[in-house]
């Protein structure tokens, strides 16, 4: 008879809880499809006296994760410790240095050491299976991995983030400003009590870095990825985004230009109300991909939470307990490329620009000349002065015709020193421009 699939299972959080809890209720299933039991033999959490929801006696506890990685006990190293460095990295290395298969739902780990964790895994013959690690319930690692494989792709761009979908979707609803909705989005536990890695955009980058490197087969490069937050958004942008037709989300993209080189950026863009993404709406994710032969593609769902994301992690154990492995990011790992990597400064598209003029004769004028001066060309402009402050300003709204982002940099610092704007303007890239 088939041996078992010894698990060993670090971090007993909510989604550690939820794989143990799934791999109990679904086990004579799973074993029947991946051939073998799959049994949970030892764990790693702080507390040993805490109700985990599923049995937990028949494992061995570990007050260490890397000694539990090291254990000869264990056939499969589970982390859902988190972090980019600490225990989880050094409990991970240990498992592949052992020969031991990973999975990880870990971003931030596969993010800035996948190259070194991906030659460790190839080194040893092990499997580094990272699903969860992107987009919690939706497959997209698997569907880059395995049902993409005959497309060339050109660009991969998603909804990477279920806090700052959440928030905008709320303040366009509600008509609420950025601060209001993320208090209310931390009572209700979709924003942490330090939201800053989610609003600030580096959670979306983590998730970009490795899409980028199954997409193009390059080496994961996390330090390229330019990354732009949330937390500038107001709800008269998305007021006025609304009037031109889009809705603004934040959007982690990933272009490979036609000489190979990569543009990887997370920042807030205004999506067209006609766009898949656009309808995307609450903390669910979605990720398109533009394939050669497919055209495009687009996976929506849950981003996060217990189930979806444990659902994941579960997956990767049954393709490990099957006998299915492949190179961690598609190719074998000495034959990723550095990727070539293009400055934001060479992006170009439109952009939606909102400023703040003096209420008086000529202001516009001045206005339109300075962005004349610096090569930028308006397709479109906005007045309110219903919605400004009598006698002294009055908020404008441009759409810009295609620029590069430099010269829209140049825009700014000549129009942050004009007389006639009253504050920092507000600028937010066009997606699809």
């Amino acid at each position: 008879m088939t041996t078992p699939l010894r698990i060993g299972l670090a971090g007993l959080g909510t989604v550690g809880g939820g794989v143990g809890k799934q791999l109990e209720a679904e086990g004579a299933r799973l074993a029947a499809i991946s051939g073998r039991e799959i049994v949970v033999s030892a764990i790693c959490a702080r507390d040993r006296s805490k109700d985990r929801g599923f049995d937990v006696s028949g494992a061995t506890w570990f007050d260490d994760p890397v000694d539990m990685a090291k254990n000869a006990d264990i056939d499969v190293f589970v982390e859902l410790i988190g972090g980019s460095d600490g225990s989880a990295k050094s409990a991970v290395e240990a498992a592949l240095s052992s020969g031991k298969h990973v999975v990880t739902a870990n971003k931030a780990l596969v993010a800035h050491h996948g190259a070194a964790l991906a030659a460790l895994a190839e080194k040893g013959g092990a499997a580094l299976n990272y699903e969860a690690a992107v987009a919690g319930g939706i497959p997209i690692i698997k569907a880059m991995r395995e049902g993409l494989l005959a497309n060339q792709i050109s660009q991969v761009s998603g909804i990477l983030n279920g806090t700052c979908n959440y928030i905008l979707t709320e303040m366009e609803e509600t008509g609420a400003d950025f601060g209001d909705v993320l208090a209310d989005a931390q009572k209700l536990g979709y924003a942490e009590a330090d939201p800053s890695f989610d609003v600030g955009g580096t959670d979306a980058a983590h998730k970009l870095a490795i899409l980028a490197s199954l997409a193009f087969g390059t080496a994961v490069d996390f330090s390229s990825v330019y990354v732009e937050g949330i937390e500038a958004v107001t709800a008269a942008d998305i007021k006025f985004a609304a009037e031109f037709g889009y809705r603004i989300k934040l959007l982690g993209t990933a272009v490979q230009n036609a000489q190979g080189a990569i543009e990887q950026r997370v920042h807030p863009a205004l999506v067209a109300h006609s766009a898949p993404l656009a309808s995307v709406s609450g903390v669910t994710n979605a990720v398109s991909v533009d394939g050669g032969y497919v055209g495009t593609v687009v996976l929506t769902g849950p981003g996060a939470g217990e189930g979806p994301t444990a659902s994941a992690v579960v997956a990767d154990i049954v393709d490990i307990a099957r006998g299915i492995a492949f190179p961690p990011f598609i190719l074998p790992q000495s034959e990723l490329q550095p990727a070539e990597t293009l400055e934001m400064g060479d992006y170009s598209g439109a952009y939606y620009l909102r400023l703040e003029a003096a209420d008086r004769a000529g202001s516009m004028a001045e206005v339109t000349k300075a962005l004349a001066e610096a090569d930028v060309s308006i397709e479109r402009i906005v007045q309110r002065p219903d919605q400004g402050q009598d006698g002294e300003w009055l908020p404008v709204v441009l759409i810009t015709h295609e620029t590069r982002e430099a010269t829209m940099q140049r825009a700014l610092a000549l129009l942050s020193e004009h007389a006639d704007v009253v504050s920092t303007p507000v600028v937010i890239r066009i997606q699809g421009s």
